[in-house]
């Protein structure tokens, strides 16, 4: 992979060296890039980037295996465990973390013009591929149903993801929560996906990134439309 990945420039401080050098990888090639491809890329030690890998997971810039922290699991939009999606490239797959991490990759990689997106219905397998842009959101009349609240994302955000997913209809969603025991979550359709994944993520790959505080996430989620506590916005 370190032959694919341009190395993480040495004037940043180390903890960003690692983020830049976990993202550039997942980008360029759809696989975490392991502690010794990372102590490459970044030019530190191993168990210094295995330092700046957990306090990345500490922000949640990262998500690390609990049973093998040396595993990165998540870097949002990407993922490296199967989740529910899978995203092609014009030479890279990826897995997406969640329908909202799918949607997302081709509007943070500007040299995919599109992507690919495929999925099936949890309800009926149905099998559903669109082609998503960044021009303008795709075409079809499934929804996409969000289990978990996002003041509870963090509490597992691996389930969570996992239950970020796309249906063929409402139906389905109904039917899935019947058989599930699940409580109704966000139900939105695919123009409402695509406006939420569209900017989320703008600047994840570049130099001094900072995630979005609490009051600017719920800004951006009212400004694409989406509603109520599940959002932590006003019923």
């Amino acid at each position: 992979m370190t032959g694919n990945v341009s190395p993480a420039p040495t004037n940043l401080h180390g903890t960003e060296r690692v983020r830049l050098a976990v993202y550039t990888g997942f980008a360029s090639s759809g696989h975490a890039p392991s502690v010794p491809e990372l102590a490459a890329l970044t030019g530190l030690a191993p168990d210094q980037v295995r330092q700046e890998l957990h306090t990345l997971h500490g922000s949640h810039d990262v998500v690390l295996n609990p049973r093998d922290t040396d595993q990165i699991v998540m870097a949002h939009p990407f993922a490296s465990v199967p989740l529910g999606f899978a995203v092609m490239g014009a030479r890279t797959l990826w897995w997406g973390g969640c329908a909202w991490d799918s949607f997302a990759i081709p509007c943070l990689l500007k040299d995919e013009p599109d992507v690919l997106v495929a999925t099936r219905c949890p309800s009926c397998d149905t099998p559903h591929a669109w082609v998503v842009g960044r021009d303008a959101p795709p075409q079809g009349d499934q929804v996409a149903h969000f289990l978990t609240p996002m003041r509870r994302v963090w509490d597992d955000v691996v389930h969570t993801c996992g239950d970020q997913r796309l249906f063929c209809s409402t139906g389905c969603v109904d039917t899935w929560l019947h058989k599930t025991g699940q409580e109704r979550g966000y139900v939105m359709d695919l123009g409402t996906v695509w406006r939420l994944a569209r900017d989320w993520y703008t600047g994840r790959l570049e130099p001094g990134y900072t995630r979005r505080d609490p009051a600017s996430a719920t800004a951006y989620f009212s400004e694409v439309g989406l509603l109520g506590s599940f959002w932590g916005l006003p019923d």
